[in-house]
C-alpha cells in the first residue's frame, strides 16, 4: 500500500509541474476529473493488484457499484482526493488507500503529496503518523476545541440543513476549519489537529483509511444516529470520545430545529 500511495504521488506531483496545461472535465457539478487522477488510480491499481492479484479494486474514477467489499481482500482507493485543491495549486490533497479483510478495515494509509506526511494504520496495531505513534485530542470542552468539515458542495439541496449545523457548532467552537481533502481532515483528527469532523456526504475512498486512523488514534467515527458507517456513501461524524458525543449532539439537535 505504501509503494502504491508513493506511485500515485509520483504522477500526481508531475501532473503539478505542468498545471496550466491540465483539461478540467466535469464529473458532477463542482466535480473535476483530470488524466492526472486517472493516472494515479492507474498507477494505485498497478502496484495492488501486482502484489495481489486476487484482490478486489475499488476506485474513485472506476468505480462499479455492482463491486462489493465482502472479498477476502479489497482495496478502497481516492487516488486524488482534493483535486479541486489540486487544480487550483492549492497544496492540500493526498493519496487515500484502506485495505478490507472479510468485509472489515484492516489497514489504511494517506499521504500528503504536497507535504510528504505520511499516516499509517492496521486493526489493532494503532495509527502513526510519520511512524510516530499518534493520538486523538484530549480537549474536552468544545470552547476550546478545533473542528474540521466538509461543505455539502456536491447535494445543495443539504446546504440549509448543514448551514444550522455550522451555525450551532460556530456559536460554541473555538473555530471552524475546511480545507478540502476529507481523508486529510480525518488524519487531523487522529493526530489531535482537529478535535473533530463533520461532512454530510461522503464515498467510502473519502474516508476508509481515515476512518481506521481515528479508531486506532482512540477516536470514534459514526453516522448521524452514531452507528459506525458502512463503507458506502454516508454522512460521517469523527472525534475524540468527548468531542465526538458533543459534536453529533449538537448537529441532531440543529437538524431537528
Amino acid at each position: 500500500m505504501l509503494d502504491a500511495a508513493n506511485r500515485a504521488a509520483t504522477v500526481i506531483r508531475d501532473g503539478a509541474a505542468e498545471l496550466r496545461a491540465i483539461t478540467w472535465e466535469h464529473k458532477g457539478p463542482a466535480d473535476f476529473v483530470s488524466h492526472v487522477d486517472r493516472g494515479a488510480e492507474d498507477a494505485t491499481r498497478a502496484a495492488l493488484l501486482g502484489a495481489f492479484p486476487g484482490a478486489v479494486f475499488i476506485g474513485e474514477e472506476t468505480y462499479d457499484p455492482s463491486v462489493g467489499l465482502g472479498a477476502d481482500l479489497a482495496f478502497v482507493v481516492d487516488p486524488l482526493d482534493g483535486t479541486t485543491n489540486f487544480l487550483h495549486g492549492f497544496p492540500w490533497y493526498a493519496v487515500s488507500i484502506g485495505a478490507t479483510v472479510a468485509g472489515e478495515l484492516a489497514a489504511g494509509v494517506v499521504l500528503n503529496v504536497p507535504t510528504g506526511e505520511l499516516f499509517t494504520a492496521t486493526r489493532g496495531g494503532g495509527a502513526y503518523r510519520n511512524g510516530v505513534a499518534i493520538e486523538v485530542s484530549a480537549t474536552t470542552d468544545p470552547a476550546r476545541a478545533l473542528f474540521g468539515t466538509g461543505f455539502p458542495f456536491k447535494g445543495v439541496d443539504r446546504i440549509d440543513d448543514y448551514v444550522r449545523q455550522f451555525a450551532a457548532i460556530t456559536r460554541a467552537a473555538s473555530g471552524i476549519r475546511r480545507p478540502g481533502a476529507a481523508a486529510l481532515d480525518l488524519c487531523d483528527v487522529a493526530c489531535g489537529r482537529f478535535e473533530a469532523f463533520w461532512e454530510l456526504r461522503l464515498a467510502p475512498w473519502d474516508f476508509a483509511a481515515g476512518l481506521l486512523l481515528v479508531r486506532e488514534a482512540g477516536g470514534i467515527v459514526t453516522d448521524l444516529v452514531g452507528q459506525p458507517p458502512p463503507l458506502t456513501h454516508s454522512a460521517i461524524v469523527a472525534g475524540n470520545p468527548d468531542m465526538h458525543r458533543w459534536l453529533l449532539e449538537t448537529i441532531n439537535t440543529a437538524s431537528d430545529a
